[in-house]
């Protein structure tokens, strides 16, 4: 989603669906803000209270903005992350090519720091590929199973 109205019409239509739940992502033009200029931070902390909403995160942004926008998540929500950013390659309209790079090693490479940060659901978006994914699931194999919550009767 661009921006903060929009997630708030689709928390709106859940209410219609009680038994129903999804998880909101915001592209971003940056570090910080949606695509509509909205601080993330603020979408996520508004999102936090709607407990339909099982996840926050974001989408379709580079790469190279993704730490920073699961750090302003994170600040605001203890909900889980989900990052799928695009390739990171940028489309140059006058020499009608993509450039910048979209290796998959380095997808898989960033997506640690991704994780490191508090994302917790990892994917990718536009110009990644099924070889994007396999290397970020051969990265994934690695990682410690998740804990068990811990649960205490009072």
């Amino acid at each position: 989603l661009p921006c903060r109205v929009e997630a708030q019409a689709l928390v709106h239509l859940l209410a219609e669906f009680p038994d129903a739940s999804a998880w909101i992502s915001f592209s971003a033009r940056d570090g910080a803000h949606t695509c509509h200029g909205e601080r993330l931070a603020d979408c996520a902390a508004w999102l936090d209270a709607c407990p339909q909403v099982a996840a926050v995160g974001v989408n379709c942004t580079a790469p190279r903005y993704i730490p920073d926008l699961v750090r302003a998540i994170r600040s605001a929500t203890q909900k889980p992350i989900v990052v799928y950013p695009n390739s990171g390659e940028v489309y140059d309209a006058a020499r009608r090519n993509w450039r910048g790079s979209g290796l998959c090693a380095t997808f898989a490479e960033q997506a640690r720091e991704w994780y490191a940060c508090g994302a917790r659901i990892i994917g990718g978006c536009c110009r990644t590929t099924p070889d994007h994914i396999r290397a970020l699931a051969a990265w994934a194999r690695h990682l410690p199973p998740p804990a068990a919550p811990v649960i205490e009767a009072k």
